[in-house]
């Protein structure tokens, strides 16, 4: 008896489609929970997030392959990062960097 009851959606994530966000960077939209939001996110060596990463939910990432730089710190892979509601940020790299990233969606007032 294998244990899994009720369905399941495997995938293999380099089957995904990419989305360029900017140079160097790619998302890979996930399927995910109600409520919740994924994506694998791959930047290139040298590239840094187009933009500053607002999180009004906060976020969590794992860094899977590479390195990803904020601010002055560096986190390798195999690294948990935990951004709080409200937080910012604007992730780069100099070694190239594969993470797996999710947060709650946000809930519309009314």
């Amino acid at each position: 008896m294998t244990g899994i009851t009720g369905d399941m959606l495997p995938l293999r994530i380099d089957e995904v489609p990419a989305i360029e966000v900017g140079p160097g960077c790619l998302r890979r939209d996930l399927p995910a929970a109600r409520g919740m939001r994924a994506w694998i996110v791959e930047m290139a060596p040298g590239s840094e997030w187009p933009h500053v990463d607002r999180h009004p939910t906060g976020e969590d990432v794992y860094v899977l392959e590479g390195e990803m730089i904020e601010g002055d710190r560096r986190f390798a892979a195999g690294s948990w990062l935990h951004f709080l509601p409200g937080s910012s940020h604007r992730p780069r790299t100099d070694t190239g960097l594969r993470l797996l990233g999710f947060n709650p969606l946000e809930v519309a007032d009314g």
